[in-house]
């Protein structure tokens, strides 16, 4: 007798261990799934929102920096005051952005970061309101050497800066995603462990609980391609102008100056071609923007034919393009593409159904014969090709030294 009733016991003990086992494995579960779910989150949402602002806060500066640049090379005061009004719509953005980035809360180390970037921005708001002041009191000399030697260098203090930022916040998502996975092992780790100890029961509740990871685990997938498409999405942006494709302006100077160095260090020589559509104003005027921008579309698409898969086509905004020559023998090169630019332009009259008249007037320069740095050498195929609009010099004239 006393065998039979030590057995129910045993029995019953076994059956309040295994229902505690299944109780614990349910809460570890529920648990684990919630910490994971509120990792993705701070990967997805959070990081994600910070780096978004912060690019483009940084693509905002870069072109409040580029509209104080047009103001002082303009010469009109119309033109001025247009590139003006950029600047000033660009610095809004920039507010808004570190605003924004505030208010989504900041870590002390972040905080401290953040506030030395308050003290660059308030230097370069200083810096960039002399130059504004120099080049209302009309000397833009001086307004020119200041933006060269104190608003771009500082600009580019103020990049490195938000570089900084996104880069430690993409490893803040690098290190939530770590710890993603390392809760996922350990969620089907003690999930098995438990299941084992709870016989059947465990068996199906581990079942259970791995279906549900399986499927958490196909949604942060999911989620991590998005976000990276996302990603791919805004670089392209960055770099690209959005209605041609080609390089932006930033993209094209950060060719331009890595083919110097390399031309520099190699003994080299670059060509650039500075091309302005001629009486694009008036295609505009008569037919619309749309069909100046089917105009603009086509002559990239032209452009890009002419040239070889290693040189760089870019548009710097509105009518004007640039192309960087690399490996060039010498300026007999850039005549001759600037030579077949026109010509083909010229050839191709047809766009949307509409016969239109699209000329070019073309400017090169050479390095280092006419420069040794990008703003020199850019400046230099500007007034090359305004001497070729304004019937100045021919196209081959404009090629000689100067």
């Amino acid at each position: 007798m006393p065998t039979f009733k030590a057995l129910p016991l045993s029995t019953g003990t076994a059956f309040v261990a295994l229902i505690v086992l299944i109780f614990a494995q349910a809460l570890n579960s529920l648990w684990q799934l919630h910490t994971l779910g509120a990792q993705i989150h701070t990967v997805v949402e959070h990081h994600n929102r910070k780096i978004d602002i912060i690019t483009q806060t940084q693509v905002a500066a870069h072109i409040r920096t580029d509209s104080l640049f047009r103001m002082a090379l303009a010469n009109e005061a119309f033109e001025r005051d247009a590139h003006f009004m950029a600047f000033n719509r660009a610095g809004f953005l920039v507010g808004s952005g570190r605003n924004a980035l505030r208010q989504l809360g900041l870590t002390p180390a972040e905080q401290v970061a953040f506030d030395e970037q308050t003290r660059l921005v308030n230097t370069i708001q200083t810096t960039q309101e002399e130059i504004i002041d120099l080049l209302n009191a009309g000397l833009d000399a001086e307004a020119r050497r200041h933006l060269a030697e104190r608003a771009i260098p500082l600009q580019e203090a103020f990049n490195l800066q938000l570089a900084e930022m996104r880069d430690n916040y993409q490893a803040a998502n690098l290190e939530a995603q770590r710890r993603a996975r390392s809760t996922y092992r350990q969620t089907v780790l003690l999930t098995l462990g438990l299941g084992i100890g709870a016989l059947v029961l465990a068996l199906l509740i581990a079942w259970h609980t791995l279906r549900k990871a399986r499927l958490r685990k196909a949604l942060i997938q999911a989620q991590l391609v998005e976000l990276e498409q996302s990603r791919a999405a805004l670089r392209e942006e960055a770099t690209h102008d959005p209605l041609t494709g080609l390089a932006n302006r930033r993209l094209f100077y950060d060719r331009l100056r890595q083919a110097i160095r390399h031309a520099h260090r190699y003994g080299g020589r670059l060509g650039i071609l500075y091309i302005d559509l001629d009486r694009f104003k008036a295609i505009n005027d008569r037919h619309g923007h749309h069909v100046g921008d089917a105009v603009l579309t086509e002559v990239a698409r032209l452009l890009l034919a002419c040239v070889r898969e290693s040189d760089t086509v870019a548009r710097l905004g509105g009518d004007e393009f640039v192309v960087l020559l690399e490996e060039v023998q010498g300026r007999q090169d850039c005549i001759a593409a600037a030579l077949k630019i026109e010509q083909v332009l010229a050839e191709n009259a047809l766009f949307n159904d509409l016969r239109l008249d699209v000329e070019a007037s073309v400017g090169q320069c050479l390095y280092p014969d006419d420069g040794e740095d990008e703003d020199t050498l850019v400046r230099a195929a500007d007034a090359a090709m305004y001497r070729v609009k304004s019937g100045e010099v021919s196209q081959r004239q404009c090629a000689l030294p100067f």
